[in-house]
């Protein structure tokens, strides 16, 4: 476990008004615990682009099932990467739409690459990515 480090931080009274409503509305413990979460977040993101370390996420899904070729095409593309699929959900919403969350380990860009394929099918109306760093 890492050592916990106290530092300060100055800010005007208005952005410091703000940062509470945002640490209430999403229900932080503490100023600290947000300020670490916007922290991870943010190296996170940075770290996607440098691509130097072991990233995992998932990639949710949400898509017309009745969309010609859009399963084969679905199954096709996750064939071809399993390396990096450690695991798949696939839920039915409705009659017409399914929701699928794909868990995936691997470098960030290939992760990044991987999601771009799928969301960018036709009949796929949401795609979304959440990704974090797999090493501490």
């Amino acid at each position: 476990m890492s050592q916990i480090i106290r530092f300060s931080v100055s800010l005007e009274d208005d952005l410091l008004e703000q940062f509470d409503r945002y640490c209430k509305q999403e229900k932080f413990a503490t100023r600290s615990e947000a300020i670490r979460q916007l922290l991870r977040d943010t190296l996170t993101k940075q770290a996607w682009a440098e691509e130097s370390r072991d990233a995992a996420g998932t990639l949710t899904l949400v898509y017309d099932h009745h969309r010609p070729q859009l399963r084969d095409q679905l199954m096709d593309i996750q064939h071809e990467n399993t390396d990096l699929i450690v695991s798949t959900l696939h839920s039915h919403l409705t009659h017409d739409l399914c929701l699928e969350v794909i868990v995936l380990r691997g470098p960030s860009s290939r992760l990044q690459e991987i999601a771009s394929r799928l969301r960018g099918l036709k009949g796929i109306f949401k795609g979304e990515l959440v990704i974090a760093n797999a090493e501490r």
